[in-house]
């Protein structure tokens, strides 16, 4: 007999419900101390992202892709550079380096990690490589030691996609921390999700971490003095209240995300090929 199951791909509601009361909570004083826009729950959103990433500077901005098109831009990216990336991802990586004139380079994925492959990186590398950026999928760090290698060989940014990586580390460092700068994105169907949009940038690079602030807020600084063309890239404060409380439960959600994927890894070993994980995640 044939049985059908219907298994939602995320159920939002069963997360948020198991916090409603500290969401609550976080919601209402927002509201009470109308910080609506970057203040107070955004700085320590960043504060405590960073800490926990091990990081020194955390850059709250509206999208994942908003993160990573204000690192590129902030590192100089521009028309007639080539940034590598892979096209095993979603489309804003790329579009991220399309927004700053440049052109994506596509190298492909390994079949076991499903994370950029680091023996076809150098094949792909032009007099007009700038950077390279090694998607974490599914919260599986690449390999970055190799990447890293390459990198420096050739005088090119390293850029972290780690939007779907919170929480993921690359023997015992936390991802985003392993390159010039990292990306992570709050939508919310990430491991670690707003109620709505929402990203952030993470690096130890105090002046890259000073200009994508300058970037992100119409290039103000200080208030009313626009020096640069900036974007609207902010974000909310009630998203960062939300995040705040998330971040706490992060740990927890990753390690039944791990168990859950163990499961379907054994039913589905004889159907698909499954990413292998890293035993440093």
């Amino acid at each position: 007999m044939n049985v059908k199951m219907n298994v939602p791909y995320l159920d939002l509601r069963a997360q948020n419900d198991s916090i409603r009361a500290e969401l609550d909570a976080a919601i209402k004083e927002v509201i009470d101390t109308s910080s609506f826009i970057l203040g107070k729950h955004i700085d320590d959103l960043e504060k405590n992202f960073a800490a926990y990433c091990n990081a020194k500077h955390a850059v709250a901005v509206n999208s994942g892709t908003a993160a990573l098109h204000l690192i590129l831009l902030s590192l100089g990216i521009k028309a007639g550079d080539e940034v590598i990336t892979v096209p095993n991802t979603f489309i804003a990586t790329a579009e991220a380096i399309s927004h700053c004139g440049a052109t994506p380079v596509f190298v492909d994925i390994d079949e076991r990690s499903y994370t950029m492959d680091p023996t076809l990186i150098e094949k792909k590398i032009t007099a007009r490589t700038k950077a390279i950026i090694p998607v974490h999928l599914y919260g599986n760090p690449a390999d970055m030691d190799k990447i890293n290698v390459i990198a420096k060989k050739h005088g090119l940014f390293v850029i972290e996609d780690a939007c779907q990586a919170h929480g993921a580390k690359y023997k015992n460092r936390s991802v985003a921390t392993l390159g010039i700068a990292g990306a992570f994105s709050f939508y919310p169907g990430k491991n670690m999700g707003a109620l709505g949009e929402g990203g952030i940038i993470v690096t130890n690079d105090e002046e890259l971490a000073k200009k994508c602030r300058l970037y992100r807020a119409h290039g103000e600084y200080p208030k009313n003095t626009h020096n640069v063309i900036g974007y609207n890239y902010r974000l909310e404060g009630l998203q960062g209240a939300v995040l705040n409380v998330k971040l706490r439960h992060l740990d927890s959600w990753n390690e039944a995300r791990r168990k859950n994927a163990k499961v379907y890894d054994r039913l589905l070993k004889d159907v698909v090929i499954t990413p292998e994980i890293s035993q440093d995640n």
